[in-house]
């Protein structure tokens, strides 16, 4: 979902909310309304984010292990996903430490000192 998309879905939550209970003619229900409603959306959008984070870290993490040779980097994707921080901390002092170059046959990321390319393998 784009973000307009999601602000839009947010502000539509927040004043079908503020809308319905306008019509009791309570000014205050109707504020708390809008309240609970923006506050709500905010939640959503940071749990959201927070979702889309862990993601993109986990992403990383696999592309990063293939690009260094290791062959378990689906090991690695799975600790970083229970353990969290604590895990990226553990994969990024474990992992083969090196300047990562583009390959010229296949175009992507390897480890200088390694004879082949782990994805083409010349």
């Amino acid at each position: 979902m784009r973000k307009p998309a999601l602000s839009f879905l947010c502000s539509a939550i927040a004043l079908s909310t503020a809308t319905a209970l306008a019509q009791n003619d309570d000014a205050s229900a109707a504020a708390s309304a809008a309240g609970c409603g923006i506050c709500g959306s905010f939640f959503l959008f940071f749990f959201l984010a927070i979702v889309a984070l862990n993601i993109a870290i986990l992403v990383w993490v696999a592309r990063d292990a293939k690009a260094r040779g290791l062959d378990n980097g689906v090991l690695w994707m799975l600790l970083v996903l229970f353990t969290g921080i604590v895990g990226l901390i553990v994969y990024l002092l474990a992992r083969p430490q090196g300047n990562l170059i583009v390959c010229p046959n296949c175009g992507n990321k390897r480890m200088q000192a390694a004879v082949k390319c782990p994805s083409c393998g010349a």
